[in-house]
């Protein structure tokens, strides 16, 4: 039996779980709702307050199904009642970032501003020019925007400039070494 699949999702309160005859999960809580069609194989039970993940056999196919399944239900309960943040930190000589409306927009040492729209389900607030904070209810959507944004202008390994996720370590290289040193 799988470890992660076996364990019960406990439901908080605030938060309602739904399963319709196709396997459709629908979790709606304080911060938004989400919902996600399970594999047929797997079947998905809502009793006492808990969410359980049940698999026909022991195949590998449905052993590795039910702990995807179990882990993106637990995913939802979690983004619907306490939502996922993701933050960005922005080093470079007149770098920065601010929000204009829905949108997000980054001097990044191009000739051109890099303008961002944001997605459905996602917020970007900017607590100072040189911090972005994604947040949203679906993990996946969050970590997406984030990746997108942080594409933009990866940090490079010689100065650290560029866009890095907070607490990422970037390993530096030593620049050019002088010729003839003796």
């Amino acid at each position: 039996m799988s470890r992660i699949g076996r364990m019960p999702i406990a439901i908080p309160a605030g938060v309602t779980v739904t399963v319709d005859d196709t396997n459709l999960v629908t979790v709606k809580g304080p911060k938004g709702e989400d919902s996600y069609r399970a594999n047929a194989k797997m079947t998905v039970t809502v009793e006492d307050g808990q969410v359980k993940i049940a698999r026909p056999d022991d195949s590998k196919e449905n052993r590795a199904l039910h702990g995807l399944t179990r882990t993106l239900i637990h995913n939802m309960v979690l983004g619907v009642n306490d939502g996922f943040k993701k933050t960005l930190v922005i080093e470079g000589v007149g770098y920065r970032a601010k929000k204009d409306g829905k949108n997000l927009v980054m001097n990044l040492g191009y000739s051109h501003d890099v303008v961002m729209p944001e997605p459905d389900g996602i917020t970007v607030d900017v607590p100072n020019a040189n911090t972005i904070v994604v947040n949203g209810c679906n993990k996946q959507k969050v970590g997406q925007f984030a990746a997108e944004v942080r594409e933009k202008r990866p940090p490079e390994p010689y100065k650290g400039k560029g866009i890095r996720y907070e607490g990422e370590h970037i390993i530096r290289k030593e620049g050019k070494a002088g010729k003839g040193k003796k």
